[in-house]
């Protein structure tokens, strides 16, 4: 059994969606002065590998918090699409063999951006068709590997169609060395009450 860590460090140096600054990570504590080591982290619910909530996009849409842990954890099949240049549709999807009740994560060239520096604005996203497909096939959760699944969507129709069908999504996913194959997924969204996403600790199990 192989443990594949897939997720983003979380550093003051983190890339952050849209170029947009929260994260502040401050030592208040060092053995230089004090007994113990402390530092306290100032940060958005979407930083880093994190999971969105119906909440985020949904007025009346359930919270991280209210979220069935079941989602989070289970058989996972990773698909690599690093052919595509700019947008994944439903024809790009028709390929793979997607069941119901599937975890669902996409490798694309996204995986070759690094988690420091500035923000892709023309990473490759999930078109609202492909959002639709995995909707009728009836996965659990979706998996990407940016900050962000959609781009110049003024409706979010991504998303929507996703989180609607309370189908949660793991956005910032580190997969440039995972490989096209079935895992098992663990990602568990920190407990926060009402909160519209969180940060998450996101790992791949090889059997």
């Amino acid at each position: 059994m192989e443990i594949i860590d897939i997720s983003w460090p979380i550093s003051n140096a983190i890339t952050e969606y849209k170029n947009k600054k929260y994260i502040n990570i401050t030592q208040i504590a060092e053995f230089k002065h004090d007994k113990v080591r402390e530092k306290v982290i100032t940060m958005h619910s979407h930083t880093g590998t994190h999971i969105d909530a119906p909440a985020h996009f949904l007025h009346h849409g359930k919270f991280i918090d209210q979220l069935d842990l079941n989602k989070f954890y289970g058989p996972c099949k990773v698909f690599d699409l690093s052919n595509i240049k700019e947008k994944i549709t439903d024809k790009d999807l028709e390929k793979f063999d997607i069941k119901e009740n599937d975890i669902i994560i996409l490798k694309t060239k996204n995986s070759h951006l690094h988690e420091t520096g500035s923000f892709a604005a023309d990473h490759v996203y999930l078109d609202a068709s492909g959002a639709k497909y995995l909707v009728n096939k009836k996965i659990k959760t979706f998996g990407f590997d940016y900050l962000g699944i959609e781009r110049n969507q003024p409706n979010h129709d991504t998303h929507m169609f996703l989180l609607e069908n309370e189908i949660p999504i793991i956005e910032g996913l580190r997969l440039k060395d995972v490989i096209e194959d079935e895992y098992i997924l663990a990602c568990f969204p920190i407990l926060i009450k009402e909160a519209d996403g969180a940060p998450a600790r996101a790992v791949l199990i090889a059997q």
